[in-house]
């Protein structure tokens, strides 16, 4: 066996070899979508993402004959752990060749990190939250991923199992057409809404973002607190959020829904932008941002992130009323298709919403875990 050395990332040399190790692993797949590194530098500030500020992380490479074959983050949501009763050290972030000992020691490192601070469960990918991109995909390599969603090699899953991880739960991606075969009868379920409420649809005020967003981060909080994993928003994470869309966001497909003033219910789209970002090669050079603002209204895909609907409005149907709106605008903006991502497989109510309005699933995707027990990985 090969000695492999587990270094934290310490240095801007370091940082830089973390950010650019995936231009290795990824260098033949035509599907990857290089992150910018701009963003990702970004992300994994601590001084500028408010993840930070309720979570411990530290970020691993792995050198096999003094070279980087693999990288991790070790991560400790606070909130999470908190907010579902919970000890779990996360993994994320993870890229590595098709190596098992590299992923035995790489898991160790994330391993031996929880264990020292008391957690009890090791679970993962979370890129860092499950408010981020998460879980490892598993069915799907055929295509590119959209905005926001993972992409990695198919032998993570195997190096996964390999070292003793197993399944928690699956997540979903739809995939729909403008022409899909529902839309008359979704029509008629609209319509019969419409007479029976006094729900209102809009789409969201950009110049008034602020205020928008707490509406959302309010209907969120409240529909998604019961979700398998779902940790509430803190005000700060959703203003940098916002300030993030100003330039991103496509109104039109962005659409709130209120009963008598009150926000009740959002349907939240963006434009597939990977089809533009896939092309940059990391790099926003002053020519790549001209050409991004030159060319993004001509995407034809999107994605639609989050349907939230008020518990005490479900039973009403205002997710057809959303999607219906959703759907409209989006067509007049010239977008031909649409992924509706990621949805839990234990979610029977919002998976079947999603088949009856022409969503096919076409892509699933696997988090991982284990119980932290008196030995780790290489060990066993």
């Amino acid at each position: 066996m090969e000695h492999i050395l587990i270094k934290k990332v310490a240095s801007k040399k370091d940082l830089k070899k973390f950010i650019l190790f995936p231009w290795k692993v990824y260098k033949d797949d035509q599907n990857w979508v290089p992150p910018l590194v701009m963003d990702f530098k970004e992300k994994l500030d601590k001084k500028k993402n408010p993840f930070f500020k309720h979570a411990d992380t530290e970020l691993f490479l792995a050198y096999k004959n003094n070279e980087v074959r693999g990288r991790i983050a070790a991560i400790i949501n606070r909130r999470h752990n908190q907010f579902h009763q919970e000890k779990v050290v996360f993994f994320g972030l993870y890229e590595s060749f098709n190596d098992v000992e590299v992923a035995h020691a790489l898991l160790d490192q994330v391993a031996e990190f929880g264990k020292e601070r008391g957690m009890e469960i090791i679970r993962g990918p979370m890129n860092l939250s499950i408010n981020d991109e998460c879980a490892f995909l598993l069915e799907g390599f055929d295509s590119p991923p959209v905005i926001m969603m993972p992409y990695n090699p198919p032998y993570y899953l195997e190096l996964m199992e390999k070292c003793g991880l197993y399944k928690a739960i699956d997540l979903y991606a739809f995939y729909m057409t403008k022409d899909h075969k529902t839309a008359d009868k979704v029509q008629e379920i609209v319509e019969k809404i419409k007479k029976n409420t006094t729900v209102t649809l809009r789409i969201v005020n950009l110049k008034n973002l602020r205020e928008e967003v707490k509406k959302i981060e309010y209907i969120y909080n409240n529909a998604w607190e019961k979700n398998w994993g779902a940790v509430p928003w803190t005000d700060e994470e959703m203003a940098h959020i916002a300030d993030r869309l100003k330039t991103l966001a496509d109104p039109n497909i962005v659409i709130l829904a209120e009963d008598k003033g009150k926000p009740i219910g959002f349907a939240f789209g963006l434009p597939n932008y990977n089809e533009l970002i896939k092309k940059m090669n990391g790099r926003l050079t002053p020519f790549g941002i001209l050409k991004f603002f030159l060319y993004k209204n001509k995407v034809k895909g999107m994605r639609a992130i989050v349907f939230g609907v008020l518990k005490e409005y479900r039973h009403i149907g205002i997710s057809y009323l959303l999607y219906s709106e959703l759907e409209k605008n989006a067509q007049k903006r010239g977008y031909e298709w649409c992924e509706t991502s990621w949805q839990l497989e234990d979610n029977d109510a919002i998976n079947n919403f999603t088949t009856s309005i022409g969503g096919r699933v076409y892509k699933k995707y696997r988090i991982y875990e284990k119980k932290l027990n008196n030995t780790f990985y290489k060990n066993e």
